[in-house]
């Protein structure tokens, strides 16, 4: 009956792109395995018809139900449809052949791959399947379905393309990681704990859909689902929307934040993003997806990105742009962040930019394979190989010179060191550790004058 064959056009359909969200509708074109609907998803019911005395349909289950499950199929009450449960191979597992409306019966899945086929016995027209399993997270109504996936949006999801509603903490977090390598301990014991198997979303408008294993594996997530986001109109799209909005973690990758801002600033994504702050989620990125975080974001777009060096001998370098209003968290209020921080010697270019700012503003640099974590009371905590920097300006900090086509002077910078374990507390303003002071004088070729400032 049935054959490696049928098995391996239907697992193709299952992998497709346009495939990874829960179908809520058949496509009338399923009338065999090798053309089933996929995935069928726990708790997400699916409305369907059968058009003809010679119309079946099939449907593929999701790969990450498992355990006990419960199939009903309902229909008109002239009518009198069937359903049988099968394998990657054999006859039918289960069949539920009665005249009974709904027509219910129970399995238990394991690792094999599952196809549901329905028939008719009586009549035609409209019916609902439904799978609930016993196994998969409790499912939430709040948001409804998952929106069809709009054309040409790229979307890759691993694990369980329904909605989970784990609960979360009584507050949110930002996690901000500076580029190179990503800090494993920080997705391990600040995130996984905090969405408890809950669904993550990876947004970038370029790349691959290479966290999605990664961060599978290291949170234990109910699903990790990339979306490649590279115009407004994606951006403003149902299907974008309800992704975003219905995760515990978004993680925004590395890339362009120029190209963020430009493609997400005032649509869907940004105001879900901040929605997923708003019931205590957790947000964050790195590198691009770490400046993006910040009130006020440090934009080159179109220019090169500012060097040390350079913005140091006049405080109107043409690279000095800013965007603001991206995101509105709470937390990161009045904040300047920065990324591949030690490696790349941001520390001048970070101490002009913060200079352009209100005294107000608090600049945060991460190195390279470091995190900071900021929780939404303010307290933070650091993880990772290298440094964060915290750098403030007080009432003892002097702005000799800030003009534009002149070097810039800057003197007694409050300048924190934190290693992983340490802390800043930015309801408080102040750190686990002593800071120091730093001052700078773009006039001169070595214009720390207080020495290395690192």
């Amino acid at each position: 009956m049935k054959t490696r064959f049928a098995l391996s056009m239907g697992l193709l359909a299952f992998i497709s792109f346009e495939s990874t969200a829960c179908i809520s509708a058949e496509s009338e074109n399923n009338n065999t395995e090798s053309r089933a609907d996929s995935p069928l998803c726990a708790a997400q019911p699916v409305s369907a018809r059968i058009g003809s005395r010679s119309d079946t349909d099939w449907f593929a289950i999701d790969g990450a139900v498992s355990g006990d499950v419960s199939i009903a199929l309902s229909h008109d009450t002239n009518d009198d449809f069937d359903w049988s449960l099968y394998g990657s191979s054999g006859p039918a597992i289960v069949s539920s052949t009665t005249a009974n409306n709904p027509e219910t019966a129970s399995a238990t899945l394991g690792s094999d791959d599952y196809y549901l086929k329905v028939t008719r016995y009586r009549g035609t027209g409209p019916y609902t399947l439904t799978l609930t399993s016993s196994s998969s997270p409790s499912a939430c109504n709040t948001y409804g379905a998952r929106p069809a996936l709009p054309s040409g949006l790229v979307s890759s999801l691993v694990g369980n393309s329904s909605d989970v509603c784990p609960t979360l903490p009584n507050s949110a977090g930002v996690l901000l990681m500076g580029g190179g390598s990503d800090v494993d301990d920080a997705f391990v014991n600040r995130v996984a704990p905090h969405i408890d198997g809950g669904d993550i979303v990876v947004l970038r408008t370029s790349g691959t859909d290479g966290y999605n294993d990664y961060l599978k594996n290291l949170t234990n997530a109910d699903s990790v689902e990339t979306l490649i986001v590279d115009t407004r109109t994606k951006a403003n799209s149902a299907y974008v929307s309800w992704a975003v909005e219905t995760a515990e973690f978004v993680w925004i990758a590395g890339g362009d934040q120029s190209d963020y801002i430009n493609q997400w600033k005032n649509t869907a994504v940004s105001d879900a993003i901040d929605a997923v702050y708003a019931r205590n989620g957790i947000i964050g990125g790195t590198s691009a997806g770490n400046a993006v975080q910040s009130s006020t974001v440090y934009d080159p777009d179109g220019v090169a990105g500012a060097v040390s060096d350079e913005v140091v001998t006049d405080f109107c370098d043409s690279s000095i742009q800013f965007s603001t209003d991206f995101l509105s968290t709470p937390v990161m209020q009045n904040t300047l962040t920065d990324t591949h921080f030690y490696e790349r010697d941001r520390m001048g270019r970070l101490v002009v930019l913060m200079t352009h700012l209100s005294q107000q503003t608090t600049a945060i640099g991460v190195s390279e394979a470091t995190s900071l974590y900021v929780r939404e009371d303010g307290s933070s905590v650091v993880d990772g190989d290298n440094e964060v920097y915290v750098l403030r300006r007080d009432s003892q900090t002097n702005v000799v010179q800030a003009s534009c086509g002149q070097a810039v002077r800057v003197d007694d910078v409050l300048r924190y060191r934190l290693l992983s374990g340490d802390s800043f507390d930015f309801s408080t303003l102040s750190g686990s550790v002593s800071p120091i002071r730093i001052s700078l004088d773009g006039r001169n070729t070595n214009y720390w004058v207080t020495g290395n400032p690192y």
